[in-house]
């Protein structure tokens, strides 16, 4: 049986022309699973991870039944959870629109409002954003989504996951309600489902492959380690050793960990790697991801936040230096290797406070990971860093004796024990207030005499 390609959808010349430009021709599963039910104007729902071909997935079709808007506001909207996602698929627009008169917006918050409102002056087509800005802008009148015809929400679940529920209800509330509503999702969660009953009319399902259910070309495997400073040990030892090793993607649970590993690596691998994560400025993640892309650096080192936000080609490692506490975020950041059809490899250092996570992601996946034997000549460190050290216990309150010193109730001392007598107008005000002003010209009068 013949392949697919994207001439075989009835694609408009100039968006071919493009897509050939880009050495793009025959459809991924996901790309060509979606196009036609998407072309028929109903809601649609995809299931598929990273790294399939979403973003073409979606823009194809509607790029294809797109037309020009005289009112200048947008018609179609592509929200998307990170700023990184944002220029990504701004940058894909641009490039499928370069023969196409569609005026393309990319915006995200953490830059200036006003700056960004100055773009809509000559109106907007296609408008790509993150939710908080995208719903700051209507609501400041720089734009009206009240012509929107199709409302892409890519990375839905995890948009749930960053708390974007609010932003979302009230961007629905700005548009009609007719309009086609595309989604895409790596997996279907109970979060992601009540939205779909909520809010969109019985969406046809695309699943690409079973809810949690890693990419087959990933191979997975794990180590047992004491603890952080062990697998900094360990991580030193994999890289010096492994060769292959020339992209790697290392992930930590949380920001102070991921600047805590970088000052370590940077020591050991002196400017091969970088670190990227919400603290750090646009400019400063956009540089560090197109160094990684252009393999000026070995290596970066990142936040579950950014596990959505990379698009980069040719991982050859992803590295879980700490258990994700979210099952569904392992399946996101094993998803950066491993795409576009070629082999990955996902390493998971995991601590015995860990191991309960990882049975939790086993179960997502219905697959066990394979555990390898700990190197002999990596060297244990018994020293914990400050969150693993043992929580404290505080005493129960309600178990301290009332009569031990320092408790909640105790004696009096004895200069506490005087009893005030006075009412009101026995006590002296005080002088700033100047309570009885005729008593104190009197006395000033008499110390004049005198």
């Amino acid at each position: 049986m013949e392949k697919l390609t994207f001439a075989d959808f009835d694609l408009p010349v100039r968006i071919l022309d493009v897509l050939a430009d880009l050495e793009l021709f025959e459809p991924t599963p996901i790309q060509e699973k979606s196009l036609g039910p998407i072309l028929s104007g109903r809601d649609v729902m995809g299931i598929a991870q990273t790294g399939t071909g979403k973003t073409l997935a979606y823009l194809l079709p509607v790029l294809k039944t797109w037309k020009y808007n005289k009112t200048g506001n947008p018609t179609v909207l592509v929200l998307v959870p990170t700023r990184e996602l944002v220029v990504q698929v701004t940058e894909i627009l641009e490039k499928l629109t370069e023969n196409i008169t569609a005026r393309v917006i990319g915006i995200y918050g953490g830059k200036n409002i006003n700056t960004q409102k100055l773009l809509f002056n000559n109106g907007c087509d296609i408008l790509v954003g993150t939710p908080g800005r995208v719903m700051d802008l209507a609501i400041d009148n720089a734009i009206s989504l009240k012509e929107v015809q199709k409302l892409i929400i890519d990375e839905f679940d995890e948009m749930l996951n960053l708390g974007f529920r609010p932003q979302l209800t009230h961007i629905f509330e700005m548009m009609k309600p007719k309009r086609q509503n595309i989604l895409f999702s790596a997996t279907m969660t109970e979060a992601v489902d009540e939205m779909l009953d909520q809010y969109f009319a019985n969406p046809i399902e695309i699943s690409l492959a079973k809810s949690g259910t890693p990419l087959e070309k990933i191979e997975q495997t794990a180590y047992k380690v004491e603890n952080f400073n062990t697998k900094i040990n360990l991580l030193e030892h994999l890289l010096k050793n492994n060769e292959d090793m020339s992209k790697v993607l290392i992930f930590t649970n949380n920001k102070k960990n991921s600047d805590l590993l970088f000052s370590k690596v940077d020591e050991l691998f002196p400017e091969q790697f970088d670190v990227i994560h919400s603290n750090k400025s646009q400019n400063y993640r956009l540089k560090a991801m197109k160094k990684f892309e252009n393999e000026e650096i070995r290596g970066l080192i990142t936040t579950d936040v950014m596990a959505r936000g990379l698009d980069i080609s040719n991982i050859t490692h992803v590295i879980n230096f700490e258990t994700p506490d979210i099952p569904e975020q392992y399946i996101h950041r094993i998803g950066r290797t491993g795409r576009a059809d070629k082999d990955g490899k996902a390493i998971t250092f995991v601590t015995k406070k860990e191991e309960a996570s990882i049975l939790d992601i086993e179960l997502l996946m219905d697959k066990d990971l394979k555990f390898n034997e700990f190197p002999a000549e990596v060297k244990i460190n018994p020293k914990k860093i400050a969150s693993e050290e043992d929580v404290i216990i505080m005493k129960n309150p309600a178990q301290v004796k009332l009569n031990e010193g320092g408790g909640a109730f105790h004696e009096k001392k004895d200069k506490n024990k005087k009893e005030n007598w006075g009412g009101p107008s026995k006590r002296k005000a005080p002088k700033k207030f100047g309570a009885n002003r005729a008593q104190q010209k009197a006395i000033s009068k008499s110390k004049k005499k005198k």
